[in-house]
């Protein structure tokens, strides 16, 4: 497999005032923020995974974007450096969108990838 972009794991502004809704809404502590993440499975091979957690586990690599904390374990953190995820809320696609410099391939849902062995 090939070794995974350095970077950041970062928030356009619209996908971090979409998680500040969402962490408002649910009245959570200071120390909470999204959690990205991969697992297998989709069409692609891998599926992107998101959350809101209450705060970091011990293991976890912790950016600051757009004023959001995220969370990326160490495992998804080899497939997800650099990776920018978005909010759009059109009619037809209203959602997190994902732009990763580690995928070759993506599905035509955009929630699952593949990267070369």
């Amino acid at each position: 497999m090939k070794p995974a972009v350095d970077g950041d794991v970062g928030l356009s502004e619209r996908a971090a005032e979409r998680v500040r809704q969402l962490l408002a809404r649910d009245s959570r502590p200071e120390a909470a923020g999204l959690r990205v993440g991969v697992k297998d499975g989709g069409c692609s091979g891998m599926q992107y995974t998101l959350g809101i957690d209450d705060g970091p586990r011990p293991d976890d690599q912790i950016f600051v974007s757009s004023g959001v904390r995220v969370f990326v374990d160490p495992a998804s953190l080899e497939f997800l450096g650099g990776l920018v995820v978005d909010f759009t809320d059109g009619l037809h696609a209203a959602g997190f969108r994902f732009t990763n410099p580690n995928a070759d391939r993506t599905c035509g849902c955009g929630t699952s990838f593949a990267v070369s062995t």
